[in-house]
């Protein structure tokens, strides 16, 4: 097995700290789960992630991992995080990810400030990842949200749903936070959930359409208390359209609103 620097490990695992009580994303919390071969290559990954935004100049980037198997409905990755730079003591500096959590598989959420090593330990379906580094203005704005305890949370809502609908406030996702709080940091005057949303739906933003048949929607709901499509509009829901934020539309729409840095396309990073 390589093996890795302490003050790597130390970034990634021991380094990290919480916003608030531990919480999982995508993870069953059974014992046993992690194996010595996915900390490694979870471990590899990071690295490799590390190099990339290093030799990139950004300082911060939304940053994407494939924590589940979405290839049927079209999508690449599952989770997005707010990845930022910032000096590690010793005269040089670090990248922590800000990302929002649910906790094992409830219907709770919480937000985290972890290190690479530990974001890409999460029970990956795949060891890839990608990034998009947004505007230099937008980045300013973005860095200092993401040093600033209270407003890092501030758009957070705990009840949770993995499906929870784009334009609604009962619920709210993981990756539909981060884009709130992009939405609260770049326009000062939001200060709660529905401006962040009309701000996005001002700027384009358009959610994922998932097609979801009755009986999927109803075994997700009866199956998992982290699923629940009551906040759906019920035209929606009935004719299978659940719209939900989703990494690959955020990303599509950061090029399509002229808010990635110099219109490039995600930065992939991969073993």
């Amino acid at each position: 097995m390589k093996k890795f620097p302490l003050a790597f490990l130390c970034l990634g695992l021991a380094a990290a700290s919480m916003l608030v009580p531990v919480a999982h994303a995508g993870r069953s919390c059974e014992a046993g789960k992690v194996t010595p071969q996915t900390v490694e290559r979870g471990m590899l990954l990071a690295e490799k992630t590390l190099a990339s935004l290093n030799a990139s100049g950004e300082k911060v980037v939304l940053l994407a991992r494939a924590g589940q198997d979405l290839s049927k409905y079209g999508l690449r990755y599952s989770h997005l995080g707010l990845a930022y730079q910032q000096p590690d003591g010793r005269g040089g500096h670090t990248w922590r990810v800000l990302h929002k959590l649910n906790e094992c598989g409830t219907s709770e959420s919480a937000v985290y400030r972890q290190g690479l090593g530990e974001f890409f330990l999460d029970d990956p379906w795949r060891f890839e990842a990608a990034w998009v580094a947004p505007t230099p203005e937008v980045q300013g704005k973005l860095l200092a949200l993401l040093q600033d305890p209270t407003r890092t949370v501030a758009m957070h809502h705990k009840p949770y749903s993995i499906v929870s609908y784009a334009w609604g406030r009962k619920y709210q996702q993981s990756n539909q936070w981060a884009i709130e709080t992009l939405a609260a940091a770049v326009e000062p005057g939001i200060n709660s959930r529905e401006r962040a949303q009309a701000w996005l739906q001002f700027k384009g933003y358009e959610p994922t359409v998932l097609k979801l048949g009755p009986l999927t929607r109803l075994g997700g709901r009866m199956t998992a208390a982290n699923v629940a499509f009551d906040d759906h509009p019920n035209d929606k829901r009935y004719s299978d359209r659940i719209e939900t934020v989703t990494v690959d539309s955020v990303f599509a729409w950061l090029q399509r609103a002229q808010l990635a840095a110099n219109g490039k396309p995600p930065t992939l990073v991969k073993l």
